[in-house]
């Protein structure tokens, strides 16, 4: 068996050594796209492929005459690919759904903690050999803080179990309450959760329910002191809507590692060419009330292996005849 894994990062590379050990596999691997790599795929059995751009419309055709049968993103998200397309050309797709839901529950409780504490405003100060403090930089303790997570799936719920532990007050909205966090979470409709938490985390898969989940009129609905950390995908916020509430101080900051315009931005070097072909996201960088980090929640040891190990095994589920529970229909 002969797999190609496109989008290869070096610190993925002794996962997919182990595995290909381990099973008795042939593994190849390229930093390209498959949108640059998909003649490779004339001489492989299945493929893996990680990216946030979409697929080319004329790459699933190229991958059916070329006797694919499958396609696994080594992600949660899959809206870089067309499922319709993809089943139109007889290729089954998989996502790795759950990873690990504790490296992403983690950096979004870091972000909040950050929030909490005003550790940008502090970041900023010292930056610039600045060592005084001030009233309006008092910090809110966790225990006495209420956390709104919009979004308690797999990482909301483990992120709700991390916060419940620090003594803080959990509220929760989602289409499908969890009866499992009895105790642990209260859930409430979106606006009485945008009004009371400190701070606002989104753990929300990106669907068209999803996108443009927050706009203008949530914010208005927040705290002038809240927060808001996205964790999640980028557009979920709709952007120019937290840029004008940053600025008009509808809310007091926000901790962002998905944003709209980071396929543009991330895993590039900017420090030269800088951001005014993103606008948006320049502005963003600009504010001294944002906290910026790409795309690097799920970037953990055990969030990598994973990501390898699950994407391969179902590769190798489909090619032998059988079904993944990871298979998007």
């Amino acid at each position: 068996m002969k797999i190609l894994m496109t989008s290869v990062r070096d610190d993925e590379q002794a996962a997919i050594k182990e595995y290909a050990q381990k099973n008795n596999v042939e593994i190849i691997t390229t930093p390209k796209l498959i949108d640059d790599a998909v003649d490779m795929t004339a001489d492989v059995d299945g493929l893996v492929i990680q990216q946030r751009s979409k697929l080319p419309a004329d790459i699933y055709p190229k991958l059916k005459a070329n006797g694919l049968t499958q396609i696994a993103t080594r992600t949660a998200g899959f809206d870089m690919v067309d499922i319709r397309k993809a089943h139109e050309n007889g290729l089954t797709v998989t996502n790795v759904p759950a990873y690990s839901p504790r490296s992403v529950a983690e950096h979004a409780l870091m972000q909040i903690f950050r929030l909490l504490r005003k550790s940008y405003m502090f970041d900023q100060q010292v930056a610039n050999n600045d060592y005084r403090w001030f009233s309006n930089e008092q910090a809110i303790e966790i225990h006495t803080a209420t956390i709104g997570i919009i979004g308690v799936g797999r990482i909301g719920g483990t992120l709700a179990k991390l916060l419940h532990s620090l003594g803080a007050t959990v509220l929760g909205y989602d289409i499908k309450p969890r009866d499992d966090l009895d105790g642990i979470v209260k859930f409430v409709s979106k606006e009485e959760l945008l009004k009371h938490a400190d701070v606002v985390s989104l753990h929300v898969d990106l669907n068209p329910t999803s996108e443009g989940l927050i706009t203008a009129n949530d914010f208005a609905l927040m705290k002038a002191s809240a927060g808001l950390v996205n964790a999640s995908r980028g557009p979920v916020v709709v952007t120019a809507d937290l840029v004008t509430a940053l600025k008009n101080k509808e809310i007091a900051a926000a901790a962002l590692d998905t944003f709209e315009g980071e396929n543009q931005v991330v895993m590039t070097d900017r420090r030269k060419k800088g951001l005014a072909d993103v606008p948006l996201v320049q502005e963003l960088h600009e504010m001294d009330n944002v906290i910026l980090t790409p795309h690097i929640a799920f970037f953990t040891n055990r969030a990598v292996q994973n990501m390898v190990d699950f994407s391969l095994d179902d590769v190798r589920l489909i090619l032998a005849g059988k079904s993944s529970p990871h298979e998007i229909k």
